[in-house]
């Protein structure tokens, strides 16, 4: 088991690549993370939903996603409350004194028992099962009940390994802070120490590394460097457009100027791996404009597409998108003749109405939505999960698509007249065949609940020309993140010492 010093310490990343390491060598091996909280999920294979960081590691492992590898998935829709996801399917949300305070007894019991049945069924069925921890095992807050990182490392006789970020400075104290709040039997329980995105001259740290290992006697098992431009599927950090794909010369030569691209950040945005395709093409000048970037400059940017992502708490973030002023930028770009997509949550702010009767996201009401489109929404406790596959039509065009819906609105149109559905999709899991979003009249306004839709690079392009860019050309993300696994995996084994690592596992 992978638990770290801090939140962002590099778990999900070193799973990841300790899955390929052990897949290539020919381990039947399979990733696990008991409990996540994240708002980027994934739809997987048994039609349930798992964490962005669990997909990437199935990945890594060559497997098809499973409710199996995060059986316990928290998604946040306001900063006191979460959706509760049990086995893949949201069960309720509950307020965060449920989850950690004193009455959170029932819940800890019900969650953990999911845990367990979840890694006695991976333990069947692979001979090695790499399981990533949450936050850090020091929150001694937390510690009651836990079921994240030691807690369930206890309840099942897991090795531990902690990782620690060097990069942000005291690394050491870290480490020994770390170990030192923990309780007898779980310090017995780490095997060993990863120090990960070291910078500079690696025997200037020896001294210290020797003085970590004779004061804790425990091995580090390596120092991983820092990897500049490692493009991998983030969880929750927004990366903006640093370290793109290198186009030829000569293409962009072709191109005398970039798509202008800009992704709207709500507080509770979902899923913006979306735009991974989008941040890392060379022809595209890709921005987030968020509160943070918006207060470094004011003016809002003058670009060729808007994007409005998706949303754990729609009605909130469509608030929040009024008090920045948003909304009436949205219309002066539109009347300016610039294009717009709306992505899930953001198709439905596109809408007349949201409304929220049952309180599924938060306080039960009605709110007005932008009114660019004749629909309105309602949401409710059935929540939409299916992977699908199906065309996208656009400027008398069409291209493959692959991509995924999850979401809670049941969204209806409000006129007769014929609305232009761009997408024809079957759904994988029931095979149902069925046409999805809308084309305003005007073609300015692109809206979908699909998931996934720049994944597929034809469909990209096509978008791409519909948004203003001539000689289109996509990047295949999937080629991408197959590269970069493959890269990871080449540097731990480069780095780590992998025979006296993988000896502390028996």
């Amino acid at each position: 088991m992978v638990q770290g010093t801090t939140s962002d310490a590099g778990k999900s990343t070193l799973v990841a690549g300790l899955c390929r390491v052990f897949a290539r060598q020919g381990t039947k091996v399979a990733p696990f993370k008991p409990q996540n909280m994240a708002l980027n999920s994934a739809v997987t294979a048994d039609g349930g939903e798992i964490g962005r960081a669990q997909a990437l590691q199935a990945v890594a492992c060559k497997l098809a996603l499973h409710t199996d590898f995060n059986p316990v998935l928290l998604k946040p829709s306001s900063d006191t409350g979460s959706q509760v996801i049990i086995h893949g399917k949201a069960l309720t949300t509950l307020e965060a004194k449920a989850f950690f305070g004193p009455e959170s007894r029932n819940y800890k019991t019900l969650a953990m028992d999911a845990v367990l049945q979840s890694f006695e069924r991976l333990t069947q069925q692979y001979q090695l099962v790499v399981v990533e921890g949450a936050g850090s095992p020091a929150e001694i807050n937390l510690r009651e009940g836990d079921i994240a990182n030691m807690g369930f490392a206890e309840a099942v006789d897991c090795p531990v390994i902690i990782i620690a970020d060097i990069d942000k400075g005291g690394v050491f104290a870290h480490l020994v802070g770390t170990l030192a709040l923990l309780s007898g039997s779980e310090q017995q329980r780490v095997k060993g120490f990863v120090i990960n995105r070291f910078r500079g001259d690696i025997s200037l740290l020896q001294s210290g590394i020797d003085w970590l290992e004779s004061y804790t006697q425990k091995p580090v098992f390596g120092v991983l460097p820092y990897l500049h431009d490692l493009h991998l599927d983030a969880e929750d950090a927004l990366i903006d457009s640093h370290g793109k794909v290198t186009g030829s010369e000569k293409d962009l030569a072709i191109i005398n100027h970039k798509l202008k691209v800009l992704v709207l950040v709500f507080p509770r945005i979902s899923n913006h791996t979306d735009f991974d395709p989008l941040r890392l093409n060379p022809y595209i000048e890709f921005h987030y404009l968020s509160l943070q970037t918006q207060s470094s400059n004011p003016d809002f940017p003058k670009v060729d597409l808007i994007i409005l992502p998706g949303s754990k708490n729609v009605r909130a973030d469509l608030e929040f998108m009024r008090q920045q002023g948003w909304d009436l930028e949205v219309n002066k770009h539109l009347r300016y003749g610039g294009k717009v997509i709306g992505i899930c949550g953001g198709y439905q702010m596109l809408g007349q109405y949201i409304h929220d009767p049952d309180a599924i996201e938060d306080v039960a009401g009605s709110s007005k939505g932008l009114s660019l489109l004749p629909i309105e929404t309602t949401l409710t406790a059935d929540k939409t999960l299916c992977k699908v596959s199906g065309h996208l039509a656009l400027n008398v065009a069409k291209a493959s698509i692959e991509g995924y819906e999850i979401h809670c609105g049941v969204t209806q149109k409000l006129t007769s007249a014929d609305l232009l559905a761009p997408i024809s999709l079957t759904s994988q899991q029931s095979d149902t065949q069925y046409a999805e979003g809308l084309l305003s009249d005007d073609n300015q306004i692109l809206a979908t609940y699909v998931h996934g839709l720049f994944d597929s690079p034809d469909a990209c392009e096509l978008i791409l020309q519909w948004a203003g860019l001539a000689q289109a050309k996509s990047i295949d993300i999937n080629q991408i993140r197959e590269q970069q696994l493959e890269r990871l995996a080449d540097v731990l084994e480069a780095h780590l010492d992998m025979d006296k690592l993988t000896g502390s596992l028996s």
